[in-house]
This record gives C-alpha cells, sequence and structure tokens, in this order.
C-alpha cells in the first residue's frame, strides 16, 4: 500500500512538472555586442554600461523563465544561432509548446535571433528584434535568407542607420503572418538598448505573453 501511495505521488508530481513546464513561458535573451568582450561592468565609451543582470530580471515574471548567458568574445552568430535552436528543440521534446517560446535579442543578439528564426523555420515561435535593422546589413546578401515565427521589431528614431524591418529584403522574401514594428524615441541613439528601459521592455513583454 505504502509503495502504491509512493508510486502514485511521484506520477502525479511528475504531472504537476509536466503540466508547469507547459504552461511556462521561455524567453531566450541575447545580449548586444559589447557584452561579448567586456565585463559586466564596464562602460561603453558613448552608451554606459549595459545593464544586462536589470534587463534579465524585468523580463522574469512569475510564469517565465529566462534563458540567457554572456557569449564569449568574438562568437561566431551562426554558430550561436545554432545552439539556440538545439536547446529550443530540447525544451519541446519535453513537452513545451512553441508558443510558449520566444526569443529576445538587442543589436548583435538581434541579428543571432534572427539566425535562429531562419534556421528553425518554426511559424510559432515568437521573436522580439531590439535595434537590429540597418541598412547594407550583410543578412541581406543571402537571396535565400527568409524570416519565420512571430516578429515583434523594436527600433530607435535617433539610431543612426536604422531602417524598418518591414523594408528589408529578408522580411520582403518572407511570409510572416503575425509581425509588428514599433519606433521609438529617447533620443538615446543605440544605447536605448544598453538599458533596462521600460519603453522597450513593456512591449517586449506583450509580444512574449501575447496568444495569437
Amino acid at each position: 500500500m505504502k509503495t502504491s501511495a509512493t508510486f502514485l505521488f511521484s506520477f502525479l508530481f511528475l504531472l504537476s512538472n509536466f503540466l508547469t513546464a507547459q504552461q511556462q513561458q521561455y524567453i531566450f535573451f541575447l545580449h548586444n555586442k559589447f557584452l561579448e568582450g567586456h565585463s559586466l561592468t564596464e562602460k561603453h565609451p558613448k552608451y554606459g554600461v549595459a545593464e544586462y543582470k536589470p534587463i534579465l530580471f524585468k523580463l522574469k515574471d512569475k510564469n517565465t523563465v529566462v534563458i540567457s548567458e554572456k557569449r564569449a568574445d568574438h562568437t561566431d552568430p551562426e554558430i550561436y544561432a545554432r545552439k539556440i535552436v538545439a536547446q529550443i528543440d530540447s525544451l519541446k521534446t519535453k513537452g513545451v509548446p512553441s508558443k510558449n517560446i520566444s526569443i529576445v535579442g538587442t543589436s548583435q543578439g538581434g541579428y543571432i535571433a534572427q539566425y535562429v528564426s531562419y534556421y528553425a523555420k518554426n511559424p510559432d515561435l515568437k521573436f522580439i528584434i531590439i535595434g537590429a535593422s540597418f541598412k547594407d546589413d550583410s543578412l541581406n546578401e543571402d537571396p535565400d535568407f527568409k524570416l519565420y515565427g512571430k516578429i515583434l521589431s523594436i527600433t530607435e528614431k535617433s539610431d543612426d542607420g536604422h531602417v524598418a524591418l518591414s523594408t528589408q529584403k529578408r522580411f520582403q522574401n518572407s511570409q510572416i503572418k503575425a509581425f509588428k514594428e514599433i519606433e521609438v524615441s529617447t533620443g538615446m541613439n543605440h544605447g536605448f538598448l544598453f538599458k533596462a528601459l521600460d519603453v522597450w521592455l513593456v512591449p517586449t513583454k506583450e509580444w512574449v505573453q501575447k496568444k495569437f
């Protein structure tokens, strides 16, 4: 009798964990290029400290799991993107639906997120691409490069050389069914994404929680 009760408890515990995993939102956060070669406390000469930990803190909610790491210097964006795709596949094998997985990337992290989109080719993943759409982007050089998933693009009005993602060749080659772009106006140039600002974090979290 005791053995049966123990087995039942273990089964219910595992079932509870499985259901919890299915209900949670998973966020992969990919930081900017500056942090690849500098410590968390070093200051960018123009934009100051990149607020990596405050950003992670603000992304976290009671039903979210934030997955992130500080990348090594000179990280290859394409190789790293494939690593993220493998982690996404691992979550899916554990029962996490694609609709509960979001990839958030700022600057270089936003370009890595676009590679993740291209390699995963999953229309149910959510992407929030922040400050990663500029004139003469190298991603447009590959005529076969396309974006997939539900995409929110956030740019800053004062960010030199930025263009709307919707005008980019890679976007126009794609068939995105859920898309939104926002242009914020902080006057901080590219530095807006160094800081844990609600102006981009609030719409990011809304996109993560959005039911399509």
